[in-house]
């Protein structure tokens, strides 16, 4: 899912709002890269977890963490890769009827087509969230928050210390790829394009991508809120196993 999604989704489980918060659940995003693939990135909240316990520190950066990934099963587990009795998660199910409109918006060969098209479901979930309250706030206020990106930056220096990830410099970048503002289709769009563009050196036709955003947003809006329900329970079913012994939590 897209920024203010998991915003949401963390404030919804966790029952407070705070930049601690905000910017543990989208930190599994931020990590991907140089020193993470997506995979990995999504299964180190455990280890951040037990590390910032262990050290008895932002305690509420590494509750959000647990709520993001794969370790445990958070929300992009289930919205990525096995929600019900679905075939992957519930962004891919209901990304089917959009990967040839997407392969053709986008520039892709076909075999890119269910991965984007399940980009363009997450932003039309995006779109429906982001419109309904204050998130693009609560990020603007975690990503300019100095003192916690450095405590999150020298924090990381501690626990991986044969990697170099530049949170600091990662924080600036990251950014500059997503909508930080209220999203609107064409706001999503722009935004994707220069994802794309970094990514993949394709230029996408970002005015049928915000028509398919619009649509993915309608198609989602049934039940939408019952995957979040859903995927609430088990998540915290899931970190509660997890963190069952741990003291500091």
């Amino acid at each position: 899912m897209y920024p203010q999604t998991h915003v949401y989704f963390t404030e919804t489980l966790i029952g407070r709002q705070s930049d601690q918060i905000s910017l543990g659940s989208i930190l599994p995003d931020m990590l991907v890269g140089d020193c993470f693939n997506h995979s990995e990135a999504h299964s180190a909240g455990a280890e951040i977890f037990r590390f910032l316990v262990k050290n008895r520190s932002l305690p509420d950066f590494r509750q959000a963490v647990l709520t993001h990934g794969f370790v445990p099963k958070g929300l992009d587990y289930y919205g990525d890769e096995k929600y019900l009795d679905y075939e992957k998660g519930y962004s891919f199910e209901k990304a089917r009827p959009f990967i040839q409109k997407t392969v053709e918006a986008c520039n892709i060969p076909p075999e890119m087509g269910w991965w984007k098209a399940h980009n363009i479901i997450e932003m039309g979930v995006e779109l429906l969230v982001g419109s309904s309250g204050d998130y693009s706030e609560r990020l603007k206020s975690a990503f300019t928050n100095r003192s916690l990106v450095s405590e999150v930056n020298e924090m990381f220096y501690s626990l991986w210390r044969d990697k170099n990830l530049r949170f600091i410099n990662r924080a600036e970048r990251f950014i500059s790829f997503i909508e930080l503002e209220r999203p609107s289709v064409e706001s999503l769009a722009q935004k994707y394009r220069v994802q794309m563009l970094f990514k993949h050196k394709v230029d996408i036709d970002t005015k049928k991508t915000a028509h398919l955003i619009y649509q993915a947003a309608e198609s989602v809006t049934g039940d939408l809120f019952q995957f979040f329900e859903n995927t609430a329970r088990s998540v915290i079913k899931n970190i509660d196993e997890m963190t069952n012994g741990t003291s500091g939590r």
